[in-house]
């Protein structure tokens, strides 16, 4: 070896000693982009309303947390977009009808009460922006049923306009299959022609922002995979009679928030498992929910609640599932654990 070691300059630090240049605010600005196709193509459809709740929700989100953490006197946070994140997706599972002080107060919910009041980003054990969608459609439930329309645009004040409404697919497919299904074609739903909230009308550009998570490492394949793959196996299990079982499979998985599900709030880093196998298993029993509660439950749309209550047993997930220490003989720990007793 050559060189005066001495006069090398070392830095002794705690681990870890790999890093990489991601942070939560690099994450987030990747969340934010992938959902870009999405929201542009609910602003060519419905119009600048659609545009106009999304920033009315992401700049209320972001002014609850800074007040928060303002009164409380906490360190500022809202340069990570954690809170603008959780507004858009909000903005996204909505009606593009709902008042803007609705989604204010949704925000209140999601922001506050689910994720600051645990202890901020991090420390939330359910999705914020879902849970923002569930309090509003339990404090108001009409307006978070009012879907407008495909083909109409929505007035940036609904103040004495009338607005034509409509059916989303997924409150014809339990009903009456056959209606839905000569109203609108499967590349319909695939495109986005279709009526709902602006983060369930295209298929497509969902998957387009999907594609983009998974191509920046920023969300990995297993829990959209488990996830779609559940809800299209189950769908082909329980086609309608008289229907064809891929047709009723593909309006099942293109119709809905599934999309915006899977891809968006179920990969939610702190409210999923952390391992790959736990991250399947997850997949999978959100799937079976959303099957389950589509079929059988008074929502025609299972997305949220399914992914909600899978939050609840990530903990009981991730503690079955941990991979074993290394060196650790696992029998030798069990029988460890049976003689402390």
């Amino acid at each position: 070896m050559t060189g005066d070691y001495k006069a090398l300059k070392l830095i002794a630090s705690s681990n870890p000693h790999i890093r990489n240049n991601e942070d939560t605010r690099s994450i987030m600005l990747d969340v934010l982009i992938a959902l870009v196709p999405a929201l542009g193509w609910s602003v060519y459809r419905f119009g600048f309303r659609a545009l106009v709740a999304a920033l009315v929700s992401v700049g209320s989100a972001m002014c609850w947390e800074w007040a928060y953490r303002k009164a409380l006197k906490k360190p500022q946070m809202l340069g990570d977009l954690s809170a603008a994140v959780t507004g858009l997706l909000l903005a996204m599972v909505c009606p593009v009808t709902l008042p803007y002080w609705m989604l204010i107060i949704g925000n209140f919910f999601a922001i506050v009460v689910v994720k600051q009041l645990y202890g901020g980003l991090g420390k939330n054990f359910m999705n914020p922006a879902l849970a923002g969608r569930a309090a509003l459609v339990a404090c108001y439930a009409s307006q978070m049923t009012n879907w407008i329309a495909p083909g109409e645009k929505a007035p940036l004040s609904l103040s004495g306009v009338d607005v034509v409404t409509a059916a989303t697919p997924m409150a014809m497919i339990g009903e009456d299959f056959a209606g839905l299904s000569a109203q609108y074609s499967v590349g319909d739903l695939f495109i986005g022609w279709v009526g709902g909230s602006a983060g369930e009308i295209s298929a497509m550009m969902l998957l387009i922002g999907g594609l983009y998570l998974i191509f920046r490492k920023v969300i990995s394949w297993h829990i959209p995979v488990a996830y779609i793959g559940t809800v299209a196996v189950l769908a082909l299990l329980t086609a309608p009679a008289g229907a064809s079982a891929v047709t009723y499979m593909l309006y099942s998985i293109f119709g809905g928030g599934l999309m915006l599900g899977a891809f968006f709030m179920a990969t939610d880093y702190v409210t999923s498992p952390v391992t790959k196998k736990g991250q399947i298993i997850f997949g999978i029993g959100c799937g079976l929910l959303t099957v389950f509660i589509r079929k059988f439950g008074s929502f025609p749309e299972g997305v949220c609640y399914s992914i909600l209550l899978m939050n609840c047993t990530v903990w009981i997930i991730d503690k079955h599932v941990k991979p074993v220490r290394f060196g650790v003989d696992p029998a030798a720990e069990k029988a460890k654990k049976e003689a402390a007793k």
